[in-house]
């Protein structure tokens, strides 16, 4: 390439403030000034390839491709491509004034073209500011660009230093295309970026930014193989590599790809070498359009409870890579979902690295939650061993979606939803209704800080005893949603360790009546006996009464309609609140052989001492039966030890 003499110009948006704004402030990351280049490559051959269909002198013998040069030596990185190139007026209009976009005003183009005449549709181009060029100069301290426009015989060249002005002469191409040369920044400034000439870190950019772009990117790579003999020299060979796969699979067919290849995929894009559970494919048409492939991992990752996990889905522009870690894609509640989303047009801003809110991403957001709520109802019906471990792994962040999705969202949830129960290891609450009892009009539940101490829980005497079917709940957010959650299929969830139950729904009226009489002597018998273990325990119980839930059990604690459960309270208390301390009931099995000698005791003296020694005792064995820590635990072994002698 040979420049004649060099013309000086002023950048048109005559700010130099603009340029040092976009070179320190614009990007997060400076390597994505690879992206921005190879983006506006991809964009050049897009453009050679569509108006050479009506042109053909724009047409080339030569595959359309896209050439990294690196020159260590001299600190330069070169981009090369053979598409539509610019003559000078463009050259000075797209380069010399910032922030105006060929490719928009290009597209804008063919679209009035298209409204008037039923134009030809544009080709996918993601220019979309005008802007990305300038990234370069984050990591150049010098820009050559060099382009010649296909069907013209001459090239451009324009050089700048991001001082507020450019050079342009008159030179020579062999071939129609665009080269941009960038003269790295020296290793000796504040910042090394002779990295940037390194093909492993090329490579490595590439392969995050630009695996999928559409067109060959290719570089000479240095090989060095070991000598085969002891005191020979190993053998370097310098070969022509294609650093992109090209091969976004999401847009493939479903049914062509096969399962090796997204295991594969799935270990590039989440980094986890145990193959997904499932997959998802997605696609949205309409008034814009969007495709992606999401995956159901087989295992939680480590992080998946930390505040700072950091989220799966990434995001793809015309098969660009944007953003690592899209949060606005998912809610938290499929944090653990995997894949890419790739769409044709986002409210990028300018910097293309975070989302505008826009209707596109809350469309993309609703068609997620829906195909993975789809996908896992699928596997629940089709393949239920793998969804009860897959239940297992990430069942309690679906449960987070009982709290912060939409009405919708928590009825398909609800379906999903498995728990064990008195009579199953693990049933969904559409099992559990199947099985209710003739009559009973309840789901009945019990949350508790393990499943064994639910097991072991006083307070299903009564419900084993007539048949009744509780379910177990033992993760830390169910009492947060179960507090939000009224009802399943009509019928209303009510928790067995709070207010009075009514197990005689399916007793005859007779029955009811009778047991109502017994219940009502029972307490007047028993009712001085009550109040005084009352009063003996009116820091730690709001009431003393009698059971409907014991049967073996000599006493429980339950609590009251709308009172933070014991496990609530210790969420709150691990969360930082300040929780008052809440009171509860104390439940006493009125048939019980202790029940019978505490009456006897309290007849013959109401002012015993030892009726103080014993409901703290029955204080602390409800505690201890529910797994709860008694208060002060030397004092209940001495009592212990006195009952004992």
């Amino acid at each position: 390439m040979n420049a004649t003499t060099a013309t000086r110009h002023e950048f048109q948006a005559e700010v130099k403030q603009l340029l040092d704004l976009m070179i320190h402030s614009l990007y997060s990351n400076k390597e994505v000034f690879l992206r921005e280049l190879i983006s506006n490559a991809s964009d050049a051959l897009d453009r050679r390839r569509f108006e050479g269909i009506t042109n053909e002198s724009l047409r080339s013998s030569e595959e359309p491709h896209i050439r990294l040069e690196s020159d260590r030596a001299n600190h330069t990185l070169t981009i090369h491509d053979n598409g539509v190139g610019m003559s000078t007026e463009e050259v000075v209009n797209n380069l010399g004034t910032i922030a105006r976009s060929g490719t928009k005003e290009f597209v804008s183009h063919l679209k009035e073209q298209k409204q008037q005449d039923g134009g030809t549709l544009a080709p996918d181009l993601i220019g979309q500011f005008g802007v990305g060029f300038y990234s370069s100069f984050m990591v150049a301290e010098e820009v050559t660009v060099v382009s010649r426009k296909a069907g013209e015989n001459t090239a451009t060249e324009w050089r700048s230093t991001a001082d507020g002005s450019y050079e342009l002469a008159e030179t020579t191409r062999a071939e129609a295309g665009t080269s941009i040369t960038l003269k790295l920044k020296p290793a000796s400034s504040d910042e090394s970026l002779d990295d940037f000439c390194d093909e492993y870190v090329l490579k490595r950019i590439i392969k995050k930014y630009s695996d999928f772009v559409s067109y060959p990117i290719r570089m000479e790579v240095t090989h060095t193989t070991p000598a085969e003999k002891e005191g020979d020299a190993p053998i370097i060979e310098t070969k022509d590599e294609q650093l992109n796969t090209m091969t976004a699979i999401w847009t493939r067919p479903k049914d062509e790809v096969t399962k090796e290849e997204h295991e594969q995929f799935y270990r590039h894009i989440a980094h986890d070498w145990s193959p997904p559970l499932s997959h998802v494919h997605l696609r949205i048409d309409g008034t814009f359009e969007a495709s992606g492939l999401l995956y159901i991992p087989s295992q939680a990752p480590f992080d998946l409870y930390h505040p700072e996990m950091k989220r799966g889905i990434q995001l793809y522009v015309r098969r660009v890579f944007i953003m690592d870690e899209c949060k606005e894609l998912a809610p938290t509640w499929l944090r653990f979902v995997k894949g890419v989303i790739d769409a044709q047009d986002l409210d990028l801003n300018v910097s293309r690295e975070m989302l505008q809110q826009s209707r596109q991403i809350k469309a993309i957001h609703r068609q997620i939650i829906k195909k993975v709520l789809d996908e896992l109802i699928r596997i629940q019906n089709e393949q239920p061993e793998d969804y009860a471990k897959l239940w297992t792994q990430f069942g309690p962040v679906l449960k987070e979606g009982l709290i912060q999705g939409d009405e919708k969202d928590k009825e398909r949830l609800l379906d999903l939803l498995m728990s064990p129960s008195t009579k199953e290891t693990s049933t969904s609450l559409q099992s559990y209704v199947s099985r209710m009892k003739e009559g009973q009009n309840d789901i009945y539940y019990l949350v508790s800080h393990s499943l064994d101490a639910a097991r072991r829980s006083p307070h299903l005497e009564a419900f084993e005893r007539r048949g009744y079917e509780v379910l177990f709940f033992s993760d830390n957010i169910d009492e947060l949603w179960l507090e939000r959650t009224g009802e399943f299929d009509g019928k209303k969830l009510v928790s067995i360790g709070h207010g009075l139950v009514d197990l005689e729904a399916t007793d005859s009226e007779d029955e009811k009546k009778k047991k109502e009489e017994e219940r009502e002597s029972r307490t007047k018998e028993l009712s001085d006996l009550l109040s005084r273990l009352r009063a003996h325990l009116q820091e730690d119980v709001k009431e003393v009464r009698l059971s409907a839930r014991l049967t073996s059990s000599a006493v429980c604690l339950v609590g009251e309609e709308g009172d933070m459960s014991p496990q609530l309270e210790k969420l709150m208390s691990q969360l930082g609140k300040e929780v008052p301390k809440v009171k509860r009931i104390l439940e006493l099995n009125p048939e019980h052989a202790v029940v019978t000698k505490l009456k006897s005791l309290h007849e013959a003296d109401p002012k015993d001492p030892k009726l103080k020694d014993y409901a703290e005792l029955l204080y602390g064995q409800a505690l201890l039966a529910e797994g709860n820590q008694i208060p002060d635990p030397a004092r209940f072994s001495q009592l212990i030890a006195g009952l004992m002698a």
